[in-house]
């Protein structure tokens, strides 16, 4: 029961949202993960949440100079690690390790140069996105848990095809606009986020909504959220210290499964 003595107990929303996020910055603390790290961390977490499919899909996280981290061509999300990753420039050239990337990595470079806050991009082709791409209709969002997701995620309805070429980035690039996540028929999702715990938290999301979209569409029709609302929890539940929270527990149960995903066991999340 609240205290009515207490001033804070009739204190209105905002000023305990505000409060709660002050408390957030004191509480949550930054990953001491390196940027190799994190990347190889988080394609562990999109192993296990069911973004593995053979050898599609990528990921890169991009450095100060323009350059990014990536996996090499050959492995699966389960068997990438911070040591075997490839650093690259725009063209796809290795500037450090062994192997080559993804060819389809093109298109990231577009993102990129649209999208100077963009600083990491997961694309997968998760089960019920892919199923949830085939049926051509975008990504509903009706429920509190995917609110990161309200009005947030871009839908691009013609398939351009295999994503290897300057035309593809240039269609993908332009469909995402300033959406932190895409949608893309026939095909799968894109995340373009502002950093590597939001990126991974966001793609783990999307697959959940989608999943959640499919069972609701087979019972009934979804019912709209309210706009206010929805872009209340929008702000609310995708702040960097929200994601760095998320990322830290994903970190932590992907690397109690996974413990060679990172080159020191000893490295906290």
């Amino acid at each position: 029961m609240l205290d009515s003595t207490d001033p804070s107990a009739s204190a209105d929303k905002q000023t305990h949202m505000r409060n709660s996020l002050r408390d957030m910055q004191r509480h949550i603390s930054t990953s001491t993960l390196s940027l190799k790290e994190k990347v190889a961390v988080t394609c562990r977490v999109l192993y296990d949440a069911g973004h593995d499919s053979g050898l599609a899909g990528q990921i890169t996280a991009r450095e100060d100079d323009g350059t990014f981290w990536t996996q090499r061509l050959g492995l699966g999300f389960d068997e990438v690690t911070a040591d075997n990753l490839v650093h690259v420039d725009e063209q796809l050239t290795v500037l450090d390790g062994e192997g080559m990337p993804n060819p389809a990595n093109r298109f990231h470079a577009w993102i990129y140069r649209a999208r100077p806050d963009v600083r990491c991009i997961v694309h997968t082709h998760p089960l019920h996105i892919a199923a949830l791409s085939m049926l051509e209709v975008p990504l509903q969002v009706s429920q509190m848990d995917l609110a990161p997701l309200y009005d947030d995620c871009a839908f691009l309805g013609d398939w351009p095809g295999v994503p290897v070429g300057d035309e593809e980035g240039e269609i993908i690039s332009g469909a995402l606009g300033d959406k932190r996540a895409i949608l893309l028929a026939h095909h799968g999702q894109v995340v373009a986020a502002s950093s590597v715990e939001e990126a991974c938290s966001l793609a783990v999301l999307i697959e959940r909504a989608a999943r959640l979209q499919l069972l609701a569409m087979a019972a009934g029709e979804i019912r709209e959220l309210p706009e206010s609302l929805a872009r209340e929890a929008h702000d609310w539940t995708l702040t960097p210290k929200r994601s760095q929270a998320n990322f830290a527990y994903y970190a932590r149960r992907a690397l109690r499964n996974h413990p060679d995903a990172i080159d020191s066991k000893e490295t906290s999340a």
